[in-house]
Parts: C-alpha cells; sequence; structure tokens
C-alpha cells in the first residue's frame, strides 16, 4: 500500500499526513509510504516532517495528477476550496479538483479513495451555499466519486476546529446529522482508520465528537454505519 495525499498542506491534509507518519511509527506491520501532493516545496518542508515524499502538480490538470500519483494504491483528498471572493472557487478546488484527481486515480488503477467532505452537502438551501454553492459542489464531487467505479470511503464531519480535545467520535450514516464538531486531528484519524476497516468500503460516514458520547473502537463505529443501525 502506498498512500498519495491532495491538499496535503491543508489544515486538515496535514493531520492525514501526520497519523499516516505516526501509524508506520507505531505499527510497523503497517508501513505505509506516503506521497504529499504540494504545490510550494519549501512551503511544505516548514509544515510537514521530513520523510514524507513530496511531489508537485497542478490539481486542475488531469495529466499533471496522473504523473504525481505514480504506483499510489490509496489516495486521500482534502482538497477545498478557501473563504475568498471568487465565486469559480468551490466549483475549481471542490469539484473540479475532484473529478481530475479522480480520473487519474482510475486511470492509475487505484484501489481506494477517501474524500474529506461536510455534513450537510444535500441540503442545497443551507446557508452555506450563499458562499459560492460550496456544499452544492461538494456534493457533486461526492456523486461524482460514487459513479467511478473505485471503491470508496467518503468522510463528512460537522464543524472543523483546529484544537484536538478528548470527546469520543460519534459516526453515523449519509444525511442523519446536521450539527455539532469535530477536531481535523479525529477527521483524519477517521480517514486513515476507514482504509484498513472493510465496514467502511463504499460508506458515506458523518463524523462529529460528543463529550456525552461512549467511547468506541474504530471498528465498532464502522460496524455501526455498516449495520444501518
Amino acid at each position: 500500500m502506498k498512500a498519495f495525499v491532495a491538499g496535503a498542506t491543508g489544515r486538515t491534509g496535514r493531520w492525514i499526513v501526520e497519523e499516516l507518519r505516526c501509524l508506520r511509527q507505531a505499527e510497523p506491520s503497517r508501513n505505509i509510504p506516503v506521497r504529499a501532493l504540494v504545490r510550494d516545496v519549501q512551503l511544505a518542508k516548514t509544515i510537514l516532517s521530513p520523510d514524507i515524499e513530496l511531489v508537485t502538480g497542478d490539481i486542475l490538470k488531469q495529466d499533471s495528477i496522473f504523473t504525481a500519483l505514480d504506483d499510489s494504491t490509496v489516495v486521500f483528498s482534502a482538497l477545498g476550496a478557501k473563504p475568498n471572493f471568487d465565486p469559480t472557487g468551490p466549483f475549481q478546488a471542490d469539484y473540479l479538483a475532484t473529478r481530475n484527481l479522480v480520473d487519474a486515480a482510475v486511470a492509475r488503477k487505484v484501489e481506494h479513495i477517501v474524500l474529506v467532505s461536510s455534513i450537510c452537502v444535500s441540503q442545497f438551501f443551507h446557508p452555506l451555499n450563499l458562499f459560492w454553492l460550496v456544499l452544492f459542489w461538494k456534493k457533486q464531487a461526492e456523486e461524482y466519486i460514487q459513479k467511478s467505479g473505485i471503491t470508496y470511503t467518503i468522510v463528512r464531519p460537522g464543524g472543523l476546529k483546529d484544537e484536538d480535545n478528548s470527546d469520543p467520535i460519534v459516526m453515523e450514516g449519509a444525511d442523519k446529522l446536521s450539527g455539532g464538531s469535530i477536531s481535523r486531528r479525529k477527521v483524519a484519524q477517521v480517514c486513515v482508520a476507514s482504509i484498513f476497516e472493510p465496514a467502511a468500503r463504499n460508506k458515506i460516514i458523518e463524523v462529529v465528537a460528543n463529550p456525552e458520547a461512549d467511547i468506541k473502537s474504530f471498528g465498532e463505529l464502522f460496524e455501526h454505519i455498516a449495520s444501518g443501525a
């Protein structure tokens, strides 16, 4: 297995890279090489661990992504539009970039893709869609992955927090959650754990953290989704 992380220097992507790196240190049997897609190598070196392979590429150009993927077998996408005044931002960063990544992954015969999306993407009249239809384009990206033929896990977090905490993770199926928050680190942990859990295959998973929830293993959380309970 070899992991490729798109959006690797973003606020969530960098945590996915770190969780993969920590995993191979803690469990030698899961020593997964990590390739991080970045735009600025020098900047990436100040953010990511020095033992991470860095590769440059233009996420808006499929040929560029095809080259960057090389022999990667699992892809993590933490791509997303940053707040700005460009009305095309979510279309390009959340949909078009994901489409290019998926097409390149199909061509490279990638085995699995994990996408970080968002809760409430199915609610067209959600207030966040006032920001250039950001949730709408995330939903289109999800559907593109589902139709691609690649095995996938779509992770829809609640409101993202930079600071971690000890609150247990709550996991539900598609369109079950409409509020709540979760740390970016926990989202990264869910993403990384999903590639080892058969119950996470071809599933949409919504996640938040709740101090009153019971503590469960990732196996228990993903089985809850698989059972449809």
